[in-house]
This record gives C-alpha cells, sequence and structure tokens, in this order.
C-alpha cells in the first residue's frame, strides 16, 4: 500500500477541556469523512499552552481525553496521532502524544524530548522545563502504509532525531507543534522543508489555530513537505484541516535520482574521540533498508 491520506488538524484551543476534546473528535470524524487514514491532532489539543496550564489540564494517558481518541480512531477506523496533552504521571508532567491503531488500540506513546526553553530578548521568554519534564525515548509505529515518526514541536529542531528515524525505516515524519509569532515566521517552514530534504521523506505538522487573544499565540500555518522539500499542502492561520495524498512510490524515485543513503560516509561521521575502530563505526548507523 504505497499511497495513503494524510490530514492535518489544525483547531482552535480554548479554556473548556471538554470542548477541545469534542472538536478533535469532530475533527477526526470530518477528516476520516474526506477520506484521511492517518489523522494528526495539534500540540496540546485539550489544553492552552502555557506552563500555568499544565499542571491545571493534566491527566494520566489513559484518561478522559486519550480515551476520546481511542473511540474516534475506532469508529472511524483510522490511525489518530493524538497531537499532546500534558500527561501526569507519578509527580511528574510531560507533553505528550498517544498514537491509536484503527481498532482503538493505543499503539505508541511520545513525550517531548527537547524541551522548548528559549529566551529571546524583547520578544519571548519560555521555559517548559519549570513544569514538564523531558521524554527520553523516540517514537515510531507501523502502519500498513510506512513506519512513521514523531515528534513534538520544539523535537523538529533537532536533526539528529530525524535522521534516527530516517535510518530506522521511518518515511513520514509527524510533529504536532505550536510555533509562536516570533520564531512561525522564520523558522517554521524552514526546519520542515530542511527535515524533510535532509532525510528523504515526508514530513507533516498540526498547529493550533492562531488566537491573539490567547497568552501564547500560535503561528499556525501547519503543513506537508514531500522528500524534495516542496510544500505540497499548508494552511493559513484559522482552523482548518490540512489534506495531502502521500505517493511512497515518488519517495523511491526521488531517493534513486539522489541516492544519499548509499552515499553517506559513516565511517567518517563518529568523532575519533570515541576511539572507535573505523571498521565498526558503521554498526553505529542502525540503518533499515
Amino acid at each position: 500500500m504505497s499511497k495513503f491520506k494524510l490530514a492535518m488538524v489544525q483547531m482552535a484551543v480554548g479554556m473548556s477541556k471538554s470542548d477541545n476534546v469534542a472538536k478533535a473528535v469532530k475533527f477526526i470524524t470530518e477528516a476520516s469523512s474526506a477520506g484521511a487514514n492517518i489523522i494528526t491532532l495539534p500540540e496540546c489539543f485539550n489544553s492552552p499552552y502555557g506552563t500555568k496550564f499544565f499542571p491545571e489540564y493534566a491527566e494520566p494517558i489513559p484518561g478522559p481525553s486519550t480515551q476520546a481518541l481511542s473511540e474516534a480512531a475506532k469508529k472511524n477506523s483510522v490511525y489518530v496521532v493524538g497531537g499532546s496533552i500534558p500527561e501526569k504521571d507519578g509527580d511528574k508532567i510531560y507533553n505528550t502524544c498517544a498514537i491509536y491503531n484503527p481498532s482503538g488500540e493505543m499503539i505508541a506513546k511520545h513525550r517531548k524530548v527537547h524541551l522548548f526553553d528559549i529566551d529571546v530578548p524583547g520578544k519571548i521568554t519560555f521555559k517548559e522545563s519549570e513544569i514538564l519534564s523531558p521524554g527520553d525515548q523516540f517514537t515510531m509505529f507501523k502502519t500498513p502504509y510506512c513506519t512513521v515518526g514523531v515528534g513534538i514541536c520544539y523535537d523538529i529542531r533537532f536533526a539528529e532525531m530525524a535522521q534516527i528515524y530516517a535510518n530506522k525505516g521511518c518515511k513520514l515524519l509527524v510533529y504536532p507543534g505550536a510555533f509562536n509569532m516570533t520564531t512561525g515566521p522564520k523558522h517554521w517552514e524552514l526546519l520542515q522543508r530542511g527535515r524533510a530534504l535532509d532525510n528523504q521523506v515526508f514530513v507533516g505538522t498540526a498547529s493550533p489555530a492562531r488566537d491573539t487573544e490567547a497568552g501564547y499565540v500560535a503561528w499556525g500555518h501547519s503543513r506537508v513537505v514531500d522528500p524534495w522539500g516542496e510544500v505540497i499542502s499548508a494552511t493559513d492561520e484559522k482552523e482548518s484541516i490540512v489534506y495531502a495524498d502521500i505517493d511512497l512510490d515518488k519517495l523511491e524515485e526521488m531517493r534513486k535520482m539522489i541516492p544519499l543513503k548509499q552515499q553517506k560516509r559513516h565511517d567518517l561521521y563518529v568523532p575519533p574521540s570515541l576511539n572507535v575502530d573505523s571498521k565498526r563505526r558503521g554498526d553505529l548507523y542502525e540503518v533499515s533498508s
């Protein structure tokens, strides 16, 4: 199965958790009716984005919000990449994405690995680490179409993560994310195109819709980028669903034209300081055919 339809949901997120979850389910149903096979929600789809909100809106997984996603996935027979919610686990809170298969089973869970701690003088200061704990593993899940790698927002800035996903056989990377009005216009699309082009994979992003009255204003502009680095589907800042017809045969054609995978010099990529024999350096890179 080399062709499928991807949907990236850009929804407005308000103060009511129950309303947010109901809206997410509504969008999943709408995307399914339009023929989508894999549907991705935005980062913090059940909660306003902000450190002061995370403790109030946090819940365990499974919990009410993710149970609704499970039921929606099963009812519509689709894969649901559940954006993210503040997840409470013991005395820690994570920014977590739960993934469900068409039977409603949770098949993966990604906790945001790289926390959003930045300070741009005169523009924005934000420190997720004041409240959140980082995840400690990368997350992939298999579908009948391809293996999918998952990151959340700030994870997209780290090229090594995408490279590992591609080396392990992922052909699609999805990033629920809420870039802001400072970094969004400058970096959002650029990072997506970079991750897609460097790794010759499809990249999809799902942002909350923009709310100029919110304490944290999301950039929006959800997108899907192909392995050639071209944006093949996109939206503006308002509520919408971005659809893309993914053709994996085209991915293979692009890889044949520019065979980066076969041309990589793994014998040179490991720093000499690691004292690894050159014949064994390639073993440090797990490459899937």
